[in-house]
């Protein structure tokens, strides 16, 4: 199955664990306010790949990727199943790590054909970046334009799963700083233990110019960027929603 794809990245430094070729895949359906990517949106965009293609571009550089290996985000890698399945395939049968970074919206717990694709693909996957733009629902349908159930909802999958997760989250000023969500946050992924690790990323104003050039309105336009001082404090209650949470019920 081919894939709809964006770009290709040879050295990826913050896209997993070690040094990753990335895939960016075309077609996205959430709206993120902050989102850098805005041209990876449409669903029709992109260039049509190969898998078998792509992988290629991957073992050029195979000994750079000894204690990597291979990326696929976006857009939302999850809105084309079939594709990683394939691509993900190739590279298992080399060891090679796999990793998807995804938002989570393409989760449908009650679409059973899918989610037989997606119990297929996980046996190929090892690691799952899971952006959570925020925990609380009614503002993070505002700042990205989806409902945050199915999203949730995915993070509980992985769990069920034994998938490696690790949780990223933006902290943006006035709209994803607000403790008491942050906190809440970390109670609620404080519960899986497949949980790895915890990205918490400053918001950076570096994507407001390419949405001038897209002639797209740039929702967050006078938002300053995060203070990345802050922004240690910020995981830090994030971190206390998670010892909350396992001093009540540890995982397992």
């Amino acid at each position: 199955m081919n894939g709809r794809i964006h770009s290709l990245e040879s050295f990826g430094t913050v896209d997993g664990p070690g040094t990753r070729f990335v895939v960016f895949v075309q077609g996205c359906p959430m709206r993120c306010a902050y989102c850098h990517n805005p041209d990876t949106w449409p669903m029709n965009g992109g260039t049509m790949m190969e898998p078998e293609y792509i992988y290629e571009q991957y073992k050029r550089n195979k000994p750079f990727y000894e204690n990597g290996g291979i990326t696929v985000t976006g857009g939302e890698p999850l809105m084309q199943v079939d594709f990683l399945i394939d691509l993900f395939t190739l590279a298992k049968k080399d060891g090679v790590h796999t990793c998807i970074d995804s938002s989570g919206i393409a989760f449908k717990p009650g679409n059973t054909e899918w989610i037989k694709k997606l119990d297929h693909l996980m046996t190929l996957t090892d690691l799952v970046m899971l952006d959570i733009k925020h925990i609380d629902p009614e503002k993070h349908k505002e700042l990205t334009g989806q409902p945050n159930d199915g999203i949730l909802a995915f993070a509980e999958y992985l769990d069920e799963k034994g998938i490696d997760m690790w949780i990223r989250h933006v902290v943006v000023p006035g709209i994803t700083d607000d403790d008491k969500y942050l906190f809440k946050l970390g109670y609620f992924i404080g519960q899986f233990a497949n949980l790895k690790a915890l990205d918490v990323l400053p918001y950076h104003t570096m994507g407001e110019k390419k949405y001038e050039e897209l002639g797209i309105p740039y929702k967050l336009a006078g938002v300053p960027a995060m203070d990345k001082g802050k922004v240690v404090e910020k995981k830090q209650v994030i971190l206390d929603g998670i010892k909350k949470r396992r001093s009540e019920e540890p995982v397992h």
